[in-house]
């Protein structure tokens, strides 16, 4: 039987205390949730061409809105309940804009013709794009669609649903951000 050198052992100990650290690492990250307090995530969200809610822009920044309330949804074409909730989350986009509330919609693993045929039929005039990579949704650590989050006029998570939002809801939280 071979011996093992002294070498030989502090390469397998170091070895065994990276995978130990990796293997507590991914343990942590699979407990993580979305953050549905504190400093919103930045990001920056290419938009489908036509959908930037008439702002003029072509990239949605987070950052950038900083000072203003900003409903970020995440959904999909392919999503029945995106569905039930595209009517009442573009009503509140035309209720709220002129009170400055921007509203963003992030299309989550979704096939861009698929993507603008949802938007047409249900007539969504604010800003969306498409979450290339699923860069966005991860950062939000998002478990499905719909799910959508109020990020307050000073960038922290004030609101948090993981289902189709209902009448009454975001009335409920944006009303007391824009007086």
């Amino acid at each position: 039987m071979a011996r093992i050198g002294r070498w030989g052992w502090g390469a397998a100990l170091a070895l065994a205390l990276i995978f130990l650290a990796l293997l507590g690492w991914a343990f942590i990250e699979r407990g993580r949730t979305a953050p549905t307090a504190g400093p919103a995530p930045d990001f920056t969200l290419s938009l489908y061409e036509g959908y930037d809610g008439g702002l003029g822009i072509r990239e949605f920044r987070l950052r950038e809105w900083r000072g203003r309330p900003v409903v970020i949804n995440f959904w999909a074409s392919w999503c029945k309940p995106c569905e039930e909730e595209a009517p009442l989350l573009e009503a509140l986009w035309r209720k709220y804009r002129e009170r400055g509330v921007i509203f963003v919609g992030v299309d989550y693993l979704d096939v861009p013709s698929a993507a603008l045929d949802y938007l047409r039929r249900f007539e969504i005039t604010y800003p969306n794009g498409p979450d290339l990579g699923t860069r966005i949704s991860r950062l939000y650590r998002i478990t499905g669609v719909p799910e959508t989050f109020v990020v307050d006029p000073e960038g922290r998570v004030v609101f948090y649903k993981a289902a189709p939002i209902q009448p009454g809801e975001l009335e409920a939280v944006l009303d007391p951000l824009v007086k």
